[in-house]
């Protein structure tokens, strides 16, 4: 099949957020008004389609018989007036108040999917200025570019840990899914390398992505997806359909493009998703099981949590409306919107670290008797929609508890947790070893069925979950300990320091990953203060 022609990605992909060619900026605002007819093409009246001002919020929805009528326009300025219906493209026609004779005809798009459709890239091609989104999609390609989904292909970590390598590929390093299972190519590329995966989802190596298919989580994939298959039973994935397998895409045949977007007045060969805003379109690749192993729950967490009652999705947090009234430039014919409704394509996540720890609260309270210090740290979820950390089984938190006395001396603990040897062997003299340290480890603890080692990050293997003490949505995990004062010692001084990795310190120094350590939350406290506050209750104990 011949590579689609210069108009498809200007009058298509890049119209799917703002472009039309009609400068309009009437909503509200007067006393006229226009009506008319939404129709599909064969004449049929279409009840309940979504009629807009283009780029306003002057909205309204067509009667049994197809008619509406939008209000409060500016006499005389000529607007653009959309139309959608669901299993339709947007259609649109130009008007100049009062009018009343419009007629909207819309067109169904094509249901069916072409399996050799030729994908467009998103990077824009300087010899080529009519192909790549990033010609005219900004701010939305240079978000997109630095996220996670751009380099879910050619994550140097991912693939090292599906080849079995370290971090240059020049090694062999286990764990690696290659190691185990050489003449398989495993699943992954379902969700890591999805336009190549779409056509042969379970023997597409990982090693043989080329092209656009390596920009990994791409532009125009996400707005090929109309669907997603879910089992009623759960509304979740069928546990053997992980990523692209349960995804619905519309590759269209030639002279017949589709978009799909979350607006519902683009004028260029779109329509418009409602799912595109919700969780289960990011279901499945963010939920699946390896065997009757759950690993990646993050969307079932969602689902168990209190945000859907509360209208809460995944997008709301990963992709926050930005700043920027346009997403196509304004000298590509990007129109001005209120920037509410332009989602950010950042995916925000682990490059993020004010995001990361906007997740997590912590409250310490401390104080002392004559012969001990006595703590409390309690962490909550305040942010994560998910448990936190994320339901990879590679990431982990860890609460170190750091006691001193008025002169800096640290202080023997009494009695309380520690650091889990996962936290790091403090003698290897590399990395920052936390194991034995007062503290919590928070992560789900995978254990090799066959050998019994934990924790693995082979997840591909048959394991079992040995533990799992990671914090639900809302959720809070409390933990105490003691410390040993002595009679001089003075006032204490307490430092509780939540650590997050991406991966087990003994996983990152083996592969050669970068050390992933960031701090979520400190807190610096005395007990100068809490002495009288505290003793009557000490007292009678």
């Amino acid at each position: 099949m011949k590579r689609p022609g210069i108009f498809l990605l200007i009058f298509g992909l890049l119209a799917i957020s703002a472009f039309a060619g009609w400068p309009m900026r009437a909503g509200g605002q007067g006393s006229a008004s226009v009506s008319g007819h939404v129709r599909a093409a064969d004449g049929w009246p279409l009840e309940a389609a979504r009629v807009r001002v283009q780029a306003t919020a002057n909205l309204t929805f067509s009667a049994a018989d197809g008619s509406f009528t939008l209000r409060g326009l500016e006499a005389g300025r000529p607007i653009t007036v959309t139309a959608w219906y669901a299993g339709y493209k947007i259609g649109w026609t130009v008007a100049a108040p009062p009018a009343d004779d419009l007629l909207i005809t819309l067109r169904p798009y094509d249901t069916r999917d072409n399996p050799d459709y030729v994908w467009n890239t998103s990077y824009p091609d300087p010899a080529n200025p009519t192909m790549g989104c990033g010609h005219c999609m900004s701010p939305a390609f240079p978000e997109w570019s630095s996220s996670a989904h751009a380099g879910s292909a050619t994550n140097a970590r991912f693939l090292s840990l599906y080849n079995g390598t370290d971090l240059e590929g020049s090694l062999t390093v286990a764990p690696g899914f290659k190691l185990d299972f050489p003449a398989a190519a495993g699943a992954c590329a379902s969700c890591h390398a999805p336009a190549a995966a779409a056509n042969a989802p379970l023997t597409t190596d990982m090693n043989t992505v080329t092209g656009v298919a390596r920009e990994g989580v791409f532009c125009e994939f996400c707005h090929k997806i109309g669907d997603v298959t879910l089992d009623p039973a759960t509304g979740r994935p069928y546990a053997d359909a992980p990523g692209v397998m349960s995804l619905r895409l519309y590759r269209p045949y030639l002279g017949d493009q589709i978009f799909f977007g979350t607006l519902d007045d683009v004028t260029r060969r779109v329509s418009y998703l409602p799912l595109e805003q919700q969780s289960q379109f990011c279901a499945a690749c963010h939920q699946f099981s390896f065997g009757d192993t759950p690993i990646y729950q993050s969307f079932r967490e969602w689902q168990e949590s209190p945000y859907p009652a509360a209208g809460i999705a995944c997008q709301t947090c990963h992709m926050p409306p930005g700043a920027s009234p346009t997403f196509v430039l304004p000298e590509k014919g990007g129109l001005e919107r209120d920037p509410s409704r332009l989602a950010s394509h950042r995916d925000l996540g682990l490059k993020d670290a004010a995001f990361m720890q906007s997740t997590v609260a912590m409250t310490v309270t401390a104080y002392q008797t004559t012969a001990a210090v006595w703590v409390g740290v309690t962490l909550e979820n305040v942010g994560a929609g998910h448990h936190v950390p994320t339901d990879s089984p590679l990431r982990n938190m860890i609460l170190v508890i750091d006691a001193t006395d008025s002169q800096g001396r640290p202080l023997a603990q009494r009695s309380g947790p520690i650091v889990p040897a996962w936290g790091g062997d403090p003698s290897t003299g590399s990395g920052q070893g936390l194991a034995g340290q007062p503290g919590q480890g928070y992560a789900k603890i995978l254990q090799d069925v066959a050998t019994g080692e934990t924790p693995v990050a082979s997840y591909w293997k048959p394991t079992r979950i040995l533990s799992d003490n990671r914090i639900p949505a809302r959720g809070s995990d409390t933990t105490h300990y003691a410390f040993a004062l002595p009679s001089d010692a003075g006032p204490a001084q307490i430092t509780a320091t939540l650590i997050f990795r991406r991966a087990f310190q003994a996983l990152e120094q083996a592969k050669g990953w970068p050390a992933s350590d960031l701090v979520m939350a400190q807190v610096v406290t005395t007990t100068a203060d809490a002495r009288r506050v505290y003793a009557p209750l000490i007292a009678r104990r």
